[in-house]
This record gives C-alpha cells, structure tokens and sequence, in this order.
C-alpha cells in the first residue's frame, strides 16, 4: 500500500464517517430510521448524482478494495449483532399469532418473487436460473430485524403485545432468510471451496451450539474474564466471530453465515439478569462498586461494543462501498417499469402475506395491517442480501440498482403508514384476550436503530 493510497484512504474515511452521522442525523429529524439517510448517501456519492468522474475522484479505484475490506468486516460485525439480538423468548406466549404471520410474510412474497425472477431473468440472464429464482424468492422475503425494533421504539409500542409479535415475527423472517440464502449460495457454486466442503456446515452448526456456546457462557462467567473487565471478554468474542465468519467463507457458505451463527450462540440476558460491574474507564473493574454481571449481562455489553464502532465507521463505508455500485443516471423505460413490477411484488406479498395470516388467527384488523407494514420493513439487512447476490452473479448491475430502491422504500414508508393506521398505542379492546404488555430485553437497536446513529 503506497504512501498516496494511505493518505487517499484516510481522507475517505473522514469524509464518510462525518457525512454519514450527518445523513443519519438528517433522517432522525424527518422520522426516519438513520440508515435511510447513510444508504441515501451512499447512493448519492455514487455515479448516480456525481458521475463516474467526481465519485472516482472521491473514491479512487486504488483504494476501492481497501473500502470492501472494511465494508466486509462491518457486514460481519453486523451479522454478529443481528444473531445476537435473536430472542427466542420473543416468541413466548405468541407462537401461534407470529408463527402464522412469519409464516405467510414469507411463503407467499418468496412464491411472488420466484416468479417475478422468471418473468426478469430473460432481460437479466444468469448463469444458473434456478439460483437467481431462488435468491429473488429470498431477497423478496426479509425483513429487517433491527430497524422494525428502531421504528417499534419510536413510536412507544416496543413492549405492548403488538410489538413483541412483530419482533417476532422479524425473528423468525430473518433465520428464513438467512436458510433461503444459504440454500442459494450452495446450489449457485459460487463459492471458493469444493462442493462437499458445504457438508462440514451441518455439524458445524451443531458444534458450535452443543459445545462453543456453552463453552462461551462458562468463560464469560468465569473469574479469570471478570478480573480483566471488558478486554477479555470482547477480544475473545471478536476473536470467536472472525474465525466463525472465515470457516464459512473457506467452506463456500459465505462468511456472514459463520458471524450470524457465532452471534446466535452468545448468552442471553435473562429478566432475573440485574448483576453489573462497574469500571474505572480502563477496563479494570471498580472492586468497591463491583457486583457480579451475568454472562448474558455480559454478553449485552460486549455486542454494544462491537456494534458501537461499526456503526460509527465500518458500516458507513459499506453504504458507500454499495452505493457506489448503484447507477441510476441510465434507467430508460424499462427499467422503470421493472422497478414498479418490483416494487408491487415486494409490497404487495409481504403486507398480504402477513395481513391475511394475522386475520385468519383471529387479529382484528388495525393490528393486522399495522403488523403486515412493520415485517414490510427490510432496511440494511435486504441491503447485505443484495450486496452477497451482486457477489455470486445472481443479480446485474441495473438489477442491483432497482432492489435498492425498494429496500429504501419498503423502508422509509413503514413509519408514516404505522401512524396512519395506528395514531396512538392499540387499545387493550382492539386485541385478542392473549394481548398484554409483554416485557423484552433491551438491546443495541433499542436505542441505536439498524445502523446506531
């Protein structure tokens, strides 16, 4: 890396890291989730606005890899705090009302979107179709976990019954979408590894639920990490997510899946969790003020960490890394037309999806429908989808530009469209006899939102 590469990338981040606090800040004030405004920027850094002359200015092409690499390890970092913030306790006196909604916000936009990719795939050829089918099916059927919390928050409905199901119902959405894409990623063979090295991911899995975790929960409850405060336990943490993500990508799954599984894995914080541990600022604990933390206390902290940084940083280059992949400038009739198709089929599927599975559980209709806007929420998770699709040859560049879009209007019209159906908190009457508030653990999207700015 020559010295002018150096000097030409620090300035890069600079410039990223105060325009997109600015741009999230931006979105903050007209009631949108921060990353609408990062993903904007990234997009209008790009050729898009600028031109291909004053982005390559800003962004030299010899420095763009330098770019990915932090774009990569801020997707992964990410991926690590969405399987950490995964609660199955979500689903506790809901499976019935969640598992139907998750259920049909995935079925039917995935059906609807394998067809749209039949109906594409002849403008925008691939070299398998059966992976490009099965990854519109998949890019169709996400929703985005840690923004609908940010919205959820937002509005004061994060702990009524009404919040907690469609947490839910994001819960469940993501790991099916994940499943789907890993499925994608395997029957594409655009990976780096032989085919039968994806076998290993099965008892990989396997191991790292019967034995890592556990493994981790006794280290984070242990003495030795205690007496070291925050530095033991995080450096192991992103020790444990760095190796997990490169076994994936060496075995030819990807290497978000080894972060999302190493993030599922981490202790969670139970009600009866109320241990802190107070320190110096140093990392060295307060012995005076120490009460013992639990490993899921603990665990709570060091995903706070981590996602505190690459919220700052690593994932605002990502929205520029991306961004700059999308070019508008050139859309012709065309690719207008496309885009509305796309936009009716990944609108349409999701809230009729869900609108209809909440109604059949007997959901009145206020709820429902606020419900089947809230899983219509796709944010940066849609935006990872895309950017690993872009990877395996699955989308082109016009293709790529248009998903974009509507992963920022999914987005942004979720939050009007909640307060037009649901001008204040729902009733306790407009809810079945199941509804009550519903206590949940707070986690980083609680107070950060999808990117934390």
């Amino acid at each position: 890396m020559t010295n002018h590469q150096l000097t030409t990338l620090f300035l890069a981040l600079a410039l990223i890291s105060l325009l997109a606090f600015g741009a999230g800040a931006l979105a903050r004030r007209l009631r949108q989730p921060p990353v609408i405004g990062e993903v904007l920027l990234g997009v209008l850094l790009g050729p898009t606005l600028l031109g291909e002359a004053v982005s390559g200015t800003l962004f030299p092409d010899d420095v763009r890899p330098f770019l990915a690499a932090l774009a990569n390890l801020g997707v992964a970092l990410f991926m690590f705090t969405v399987g950490a913030e995964l609660d199955t306790g979500l689903l506790r006196g809901h499976r019935a009302v969640a598992g139907a909604v998750a259920a049909g916000s995935v079925v039917l936009p995935f059906g609807l979107g394998a067809l749209l990719a039949l109906h594409l795939f002849d403008s925008h050829p691939t070299a398998d179709r059966t992976g490009f089918v099965l990854f519109m099916g998949a890019a169709m059927s996400v929703t985005a976990f840690p923004v609908l919390a940010r919205i959820l928050t937002d509005r004061g409905i994060r702990h009524t019954w009404l919040g907690a199901v469609a947490l839910a119902c994001a819960a469940i959405d993501d790991v099916l979408a994940w499943t789907l894409l890993a499925a994608v990623v395997a029957i594409a063979g655009a990976a780096t590894g032989s085919h039968w090295l994806l076998l290993l991911f099965v008892p990989y899995a396997l191991l790292m639920f019967t034995a890592v975790g556990p493994a981790l929960r006794r280290f984070l409850a242990g003495r030795w990490a205690a007496d070291r405060g925050r530095s033991a336990s995080t450096v192991v943490t992103l020790a444990g997510l760095l190796a997990s993500a490169a076994f994936t990508e060496w075995i030819g799954l990807h290497f978000i899946f080894g972060a999302f599984l190493f993030g599922a894995i981490m202790p969670r914080r139970a009600a009866r969790d109320t241990g802190d541990t107070r320190d110096m600022g140093d990392g060295r604990p307060d012995a005076a003020a120490q009460v013992p933390a639990s490993p899921g206390r603990i665990s709570e902290r060091v995903t706070e960490r981590v996602s505190h940084l690459n919220d700052l940083l690593l994932l605002p280059v990502f929205f520029v890394v991306a961004g700059l992949k999308v070019d508008l400038s050139g859309m012709d009739g065309g690719d207008l037309t496309e885009l509305a198709l796309i936009l009716v089929v990944a609108v349409s599927g999701k809230f009729i999806g869900a609108f209809g599975a909440a109604r059949a559980t007997g959901l009145p209709g206020r709820p429902a429908a606020a419900l089947a806007v809230l899983v219509n929420t796709r944010g940066l998770t849609e935006l990872v989808i895309l950017t690993v699709g872009l990877q395996l040859g699955a989308l082109d560049d016009r293709l790529y530009s248009s998903m974009v879009v509507m992963a920022l209007v999914t987005t942004a019209m979720a939050g009007p469209l909640l307060h037009l159906i649901l001008p204040t908190r729902p009733a306790a009457q407009d809810l079945p006899d199941t509804a009550a508030p519903y206590p949940i653990s707070t986690t980083r999207a609680q107070s950060g939102g999808e990117s934390g700015t």
